[in-house]
């Protein structure tokens, strides 16, 4: 196992978690506080991803053996990640059923990209 990738994940961990619990706290906010948590949000959302990314160059450049396990733990994360991003947009959206509706939309588009 790579040190480098363990101490992305720890890092990256963190965040994912604390992300959580901004978005939790967020969902109860409204006016100037909820901006500002949502912005929190947005610039912790970023990190997340770079440490992605470094994660991903990371076990990449590691033996095949190690590498398989490691991309497998990338997906997982990714998939949080994209969680998180709902969550943030469930919270930033005024109506439920708004964001409901601009998620299938979003997927509609994503398979006719697909096609």
């Amino acid at each position: 196992m790579s040190k480098v990738f363990d101490g992305y994940e720890r890092q990256y961990c963190e965040i994912s978690a604390s992300l959580s619990r901004k978005c939790t706290s967020a969902a109860h906010l409204d006016g100037e506080k909820k901006k500002q948590k949502v912005s929190e949000i947005k610039a912790g959302l970023d990190d997340a991803e770079n440490l992605i990314r470094k994660m991903d160059l990371e076990a990449r450049s590691l033996q095949p053996s190690v590498k398989a396990g490691l991309l497998a733990k990338l997906r997982e994360y990714k998939s949080d990640l994209n969680n998180l991003k709902s969550e943030l947009k469930r919270i930033t959206t005024p109506n439920p059923t708004q964001a409901s509706r601009e998620e299938l939309l979003e997927s509609g588009k994503a398979d006719m990209i697909a096609v």
